[in-house]
């Protein structure tokens, strides 16, 4: 099969991407041919954010019809909170996360939206199929994606319904992946699109949904806090973000760079929930859903090289996420909707085959978004030096400089950050109550995660032997702690230690992939459709 343009990912990038060259092309009287393809069972099925949304690209793509969007709730009013073990201190909020004239969403819900926008023009979404590998012409240029076999078993033989991935080619591919994406960290590598930068630097999310008492429910009320239970050299922050219908989507977000191989975030949440501001919000409520995804927090500084011969990266596949503003979605819709302008202009050269986009990184930094992102791109660098140091700086950097200091602050890679276990301390987490706290495995139930159990490990190894001589000896098995699906454990047998890997259980975070010491764990793509199935996130 052949497209003129393949966008891999039904995210806000991708899909605003593909609606933006679908509306050049009915204004120019042009056929241009746009598949997207989402490993998700079906959109949105992967799809997790806080979230609260910034309109301002949306207004852009569809301005005769964004309001027709699932904006669930505008925001009445911003709170932030320092948290101390058992008081809470109300402080200004920071100019960044003023949300006047913004929503309180499911990114789920937008995604589908934007799906149905997208098909009715015409394009062709196919949901359950994963983008594996791409393809190359003799001159190193990307053609198109290898989707992933299905029907392979645990030993990679082939089972009666086994069926090959397909071939599709295109003149450009658009990787909107996402945080961390298979592809996109193959072509990175490939074309060299992270020399002379910045390592990138991660978060990871965790968020649950909670129906609450009508008492509680305040819709619109938007919080965020720093403090506790994170200590004043970890970052982290919480959300709590009142939908309507008596929902309360509640997060906590850990910065993957911490020191402490003891920590687990998703242990930090459930301890945070019992903190005296957040409890009496969920007592007598219900946690109806769960989920987690690492996020990109390394902001311009970190921004890789965007495109490569035949395509480019787009939306959270390159990093585009503002930290301070606690937002992604309008930078992410707008990177795909300035990369569709600039396919559309290559795509109408007498040649277009496999040109590079360069196009496109020349709008990235003449657009609102080069200059948003560059303003606040000292802020998360700066919290590498503690809780206080970091606050103080970004309040200089936000009312002093306005974000135009003569330095740029510099991000780390995270996997090189971990302490020896025997040089940390220990911290121990209360048990979970079944009521306002959880266990992993409870967590992951409602996270309606699926996977076929006899397919191959999607999660390798390069080296087993280091996850015993280094991750367990040396760290104290972090992955065990990390991971926020009880995905690794370590087993006992008489010839020793063992990792096991409950591969079932993965809801396609990334964490591992990204905080493993040696990088000895590679995540790869299930067979499609596997993974969560979110609904509302």
């Amino acid at each position: 099969m052949e497209f003129d343009v393949i966008i891999v990912g039904a995210g806000p990038a991708g899909l605003s991407a593909a609606i933006k060259l679908k509306q050049l092309a009915l204004n120019a009287q042009k056929e241009i041919s746009v598949c997207i393809l989402e490993k998700g069972a079906q959109v949105g099925a992967h799809i997790l954010s806080g979230a609260v949304l910034e309109p301002r690209s949306l207004k852009e793509l569809l301005p005769g019809s964004w309001q027709e969007a699932p904006l669930d709730t505008a925001v009445k009013e911003d709170f932030f909170y320092f948290l101390t073990q058992k008081h809470s201190y109300k402080l200004p909020t920071p100019k960044p996360m003023h949300n006047e004239g913004n929503y309180i969403i499911s990114l789920g819900e937008l995604c589908i939206f934007l799906a149905e926008q997208a098909e009715a023009l015409g394009c062709e979404i196919y949901p359950g199929f994963s983008a594996v590998k791409a393809l190359y012409n003799d001159q190193n240029q990307v053609i198109g994606v290898i989707t992933g076999c299905v029907g392979l078993d645990k030993n990679k033989e082939k089972t009666h319904n086994y069926q090959p991935g397909m071939h599709l080619l295109a003149k450009q591919t658009l990787l909107a992946e996402g945080c961390r994406g298979q592809l996109s960290q193959s072509l990175m590598s490939r074309y060299h699109l992270r020399d002379k930068i910045n390592p990138q630097t991660y978060g990871l999310g965790i968020k649950e949904i909670w129906q609450v008492t009508a008492e509680q429910h305040k819709p619109g009320r938007v919080i965020h806090t720093v403090g506790w239970p994170m200590d004043h050299a970890t970052y982290g922050g919480s959300f709590a973000y009142h939908l309507s219908n008596q929902r309360v989507a509640l997060g906590f977000v850990v910065g993957l760079d911490y020191k402490n191989p003891w920590l687990n975030p998703f242990a930090e949440f459930q301890r945070f929930k019992t903190h005296p501001f957040i409890k009496p919000i969920l007592t007598g409520g219900e946690r109806i859903s769960y989920g987690a995804r690492a996020l990109n927090e390394g902001g311009w500084q970190s921004l890789p090289k965007l495109t490569f011969p035949g395509g480019a990266l787009i939306g959270d596949a390159a990093g585009f996420l503002n930290v301070p503003k606690i937002k992604g979605i309008h930078t992410a819709m707008q990177s795909g909707m300035l990369a569709a302008a600039a396919c559309f202009e290559v795509l109408q050269q007498e040649n277009p085959i496999q040109m590079e986009l360069t196009n496109y990184t020349e709008k990235v930094k003449n657009s609102w978004l080069e200059k948003e992102l560059y303003a606040v791109r000292n802020i998360r660098p700066g919290f590498k030096y503690g809780l206080l140091p970091g606050l103080i700086n970004a309040a200089f950097e936000t009312y002093i400089t306005r974000g135009h200091s003569p330095w740029t602050l510099s991000n780390h890679a995270d996997n090189k950050t971990l302490i020896p276990a025997n040089k940390a301390k220990k911290i121990d987490y209360p048990k979970p109550d079944g009521v306002i706290t959880f266990d992993k495995l409870s967590s992951v139930f409602l996270a309606n995660t699926y996977h076929e159990e006899n397919q191959p490990c999607h999660l390798v190894l390069k080296n087993p032997q280091l996850a015993i001589d280094i991750n367990l000896k040396e760290y104290a098995f972090p992955e065990g702690r990390y991971c926020p699906a009880a995905v690794y454990e370590i087993i006992e047998e008489e010839k020793g230690s063992r990792l096991q890997i409950n591969a079932q259980n993965c809801i396609h975070c990334k964490t591992c992939d990204i905080k493993d010491p040696r990088q000895n764990i590679v995540w790869h793509a299930p067979e499609g459709g596997g993974g969560p199935n979110y609904s509302g996130m």
